[in-house]
């Protein structure tokens, strides 16, 4: 399943491109609500990002739960600094850390 904004690299591997703010979310988030996996853990790689705000930083919250309830660990890769800071500004930082590769 690929969007203009998220790529299959692999079962285990993505990519996530753009935009991720309150006007792209709800796109994305169309698509990403009906992803399935049967992998125990992938990688999403965020490397690609442009930016992002605190829309985008919910929707990947969402995303984490979503693929917990799947059964499966989210590790996210190459997280921008603007979306480190909004993780330390909500006070998410001890959740999010073992969901993100340093």
């Amino acid at each position: 399943m690929n969007h203009s904004q998220w790529q299959t690299l692999s079962s285990r591997e993505y990519q996530l491109h753009g935009d991720l703010d309150r006007d792209s979310v709800p796109a994305i988030w169309r698509i990403l609500e009906k992803w399935q996996t049967t992998e125990s853990s992938v990688e999403i790689d965020l490397s690609h990002i442009n930016r992002v705000d605190s829309a985008g930083m919910v929707m990947l919250i969402h995303l984490l739960e979503h693929a917990k309830n799947q059964n499966c660990h989210i590790m996210l890769s190459f997280v921008p600094e603007q979306l480190r800071t909004l993780f330390q500004l909500s006070n998410i930082q001890p959740m999010m850390a073992e969901h993100t590769k340093n």
